[in-house]
Parts: C-alpha cells; structure tokens; sequence
C-alpha cells in the first residue's frame, strides 16, 4: 500500500477536527428554540457549559495520556465515536438533566480530540512535514467554526433543531467507520522503513516524570495565559458587536465568520512556513520560534480594535489576531511533538489544554465583569499584550526546542 495513505489518514483528521468545533457549537446556534420548548433558563444553560467544559478539561489530560498508550488510531476513533453519539443524543432530550449529561458527555469525547491528532501527525509525518501536517490537522477546526453557524441554521428551519445534533452525530459515526476501515499496519510500517515517520518504539514516561520536568510547566503556562484570549474571541466577540458596535445578530452573522477563516487558513500555512525555514536549513528551534515570534508581533494590532470607528476595519483587526493565533497554536503543539515525540506527546498536548480549558473557566466570569462594568477595551488590550509575554517565557524556558530523552521506569520494556 502506498505510502501516500498518510494523507488520506491527514485528511480524515482533518474532518474530525471539523465536527469537533461544529458539534459544540450547535447547542450555542438552538440555545433560544430549547429554551422555549424545555424552559430551560439561563441560569441552567450556564450549568450545562460548565458541565461540558468540566469534562473536556479532564479529558483533555485524560485522553492525552490514554492516547499516548494506545496510538492514534484507536484514541482519536473512540473519542469521535463517543462525541459523535453524544451529539445525536442531544436531539432526543425532553428535559434540562438529560441535556447536562449530555454535554458532559460531549465534553468526554472531545478532550480527546486534539491530542489525538497531535499523536496521529507524529506516527504519520517526519519532522520536514510535521508542521505542515499539523496545521491541516487543526485547521479543520476552524473551518468547523465557519460552517456551523449557517448550517445549523439551515437544517433547523428545514427539519427542526433536533436534527441539527442528530444530523452532525451520524455524520461523526460515518467517520468513526471509515477512520477503523483503514488499515494502518502495513502501510505505517512501511512510513518507518521509508524514514518519513518515526521509528523509535515509545517508552512510557511516568505522569510523576512529566510533572517534574520544567519543560512541561512551560508549556503547560503558556497554554494557561493564552487559551482565555482564544475563548474570548469565540464567545464574547459577538456580544461586543452586538453591545458596543450595535450591530444586528443578523449583520453579526455576515461578519464573525471571517476571522474563523482567516483562522483555519493561518492554521496551515504557519506549518507550511515552519517547515519551508526547515527545508531552507534552518533548525527545528529557530524555525517554530520565527513562527511565533512572528505571530506574538502581530497580535499587538489588538488593543486598536476597540479603537477604531469602522466595524470592518475591527473584523480585519480581529482576523489579523485570528491569523496570528494560527500560526502561533500549529508551532506550539508541533513543538510537543518535537520535543516529546511518540513518549508524551498527546500526554503533554493533553496536560497544556486542561490548563486551558480551566483558566477559560476561572477567567470567564473576570471577563464578563470587565465588560459589563468598564468596556471591551481593556480585554482587547490584554489580548495583545498575552502573546508577547507567552514568546518571550517561550524563549527563557525553553531555550531550544530538540528532542528529550526520557529513561524507561525500572523493570518496563520500552514497548
């Protein structure tokens, strides 16, 4: 089989970061049509986000670490089929317990999702195609973010909100089908012998070892301060066209899409260029951290968002930072890979977005005072400084990105 099945395995993944952004954001699109239906407040609507994201950020570590045990495939598989049931479960509750497991149960899957990818681009791709590979990988999430407002839209007026869960859901299990009907072993093997993927068998690093390495706690900071500026821009931008830029949800809807374009498109080109510096002999360190030193610079434009008296001029502002963050999160987690490889990579991945999702959650109701008190101004001002200051911890913690060697625990086989 030929060697080139790397990219259909790519663009399955691909797909699966599509549905992952698409299948959380329906529930955001239905919200008004279930609360009229099931009377359902807001109060209980805000118990039913945090429940998903209590979930996605245990799993996010959870995942990573089973993933790095069992392999992509098998990680990456289940954790589509289980959000992609939950999804389709969504479309047959009938109260506001159903709809909090449910979520709970969505947030389970997902967690793995990501870290799963990261682990499926390292078993597939060398590291002169591994940024690349990973900037499609996560650029279909993007992409998600852009189809799922007009789509969920369309298949509710045409079949009724339900089917906008259901609908995704069935796609999600199509997907799990054609993720298991692939057969990996021969052609990965073949990859290894070829030399465009990796041929270390991985040793499994104790959790202990992990959190005792400083590396880690870098990574595991920088996704800390950076991850609120991402949730701000997905869930509060709208509010802030809406509040501040007086702007229809209509006219909002025309908008809010292109920075999520500009988002998937940066995706893949910030690994297109890390791994065109890298073809141009440039190291592995100094070719991610040109990447995202360029990508720390240009979301300074940030602050002039709340400055300016053009609303499209705002959405370019907006798309700029969008288009940094692309380069910035493609570099990041190849630069996991590259320093943890088939030993910890999802572990690590998984470790970084747990922080993530859990500064979202302490920090949300920050950002909610800031803009319902003052303005937006000073969470734009702190969205462009949050880039800066993750580059330059970058560059002090981790002064070079290369491989690390971990030791196998006495008594384990490094299999």
């Amino acid at each position: 089989m030929s060697p080139k099945i790397r990219w259909y395995v790519l663009a399955l993944v691909f797909l699966a970061t599509g549905l992952n952004f698409l299948d959380r954001q329906v529930l955001s699109m239905t919200i008004l049509k279930i609360q009229e239906e099931l009377s359902i407040s807001d109060v209980q609507y805000g118990w039913v986000n945090t429940g998903f994201l209590v979930s996605y950020a245990l799993m996010f570590t959870v995942g990573g670490r089973l993933i790095d045990k069992v392999g992509g495939k098998v990680g990456l598989g289940i954790s589509v089929g289980v959000w992609s049931v939950a999804s389709a479960l969504h479309g047959l509750m009938g109260n506001f317990y159903q709809l909090v497991g449910f979520r709970f149960l969505l947030g389970m899957g997902e967690g793995g999702c990501f870290p799963g990818a990261a682990k499926t681009v390292y078993e597939w791709f060398g590291k002169k195609e591994r940024a690349l590979a990973n900037g499609v990988a996560i650029g279909g999430a993007a992409i998600g973010a852009v189809v799922a407002p007009p789509l969920t839209i369309l298949i509710s007026g045409q079949y009724g909100w339900r089917w906008a869960f259901i609908l995704p859901g069935l796609v999600g299990l199509v997907w799990v089908v054609a993720w298991f009907a692939q057969s990996w072993k021969k052609s990965l093997h073949a990859q290894r012998r070829a030399g465009s993927s990796q041929t270390e068998r991985p040793i499994r690093v104790p959790m202990v070892d992990l959190l005792k390495n400083r590396t880690v706690w870098a990574f595991i900071l920088i996704r800390f301060l950076l991850d609120p500026v991402f949730y701000f821009l997905m869930f509060w931008v709208p509010k802030y066209l809406n509040q501040e830029r007086e702007l229809s949800f209509e006219r909002i809807g025309e908008l809010f899409w292109i920075p999520f374009l500009a988002l998937g498109l940066s995706n893949m080109l910030g690994g297109w260029c890390s791994d065109k510096l890298i073809a141009r002999n440039l190291s592995v360190d100094a070719a991610r951290k040109w990447v995202m030193g360029f990508a720390a610079a240009v979301t300074l434009v940030a602050p002039f968002i709340s400055t300016v008296s053009s609303v499209e001029v705002a959405i370019l502002l907006m798309s700029l930072v969008m288009l940094a963050h692309g380069f910035w999160i493609t570099n990041y987690i190849t630069a996991i890979a590259d320093m943890f490889g088939n030993q910890a990579t999802s572990t690590v991945v998984g470790l970084s977005g747990t922080a993530g999702a859990i500064s979202g959650m302490l920090l949300n109701p920050v950002i909610g005072w800031v803009a319902q008190n003052y303005s937006y101004g000073p969470l734009w001002l702190v969205s462009g400084l949050m880039y800066p200051l993750a580059f330059c911890i970058l560059l002090i913690r981790i002064p070079s990105i290369t491989a690390l060697e971990f030791k196998p625990p006495k008594g384990a086989g490094a299999g």
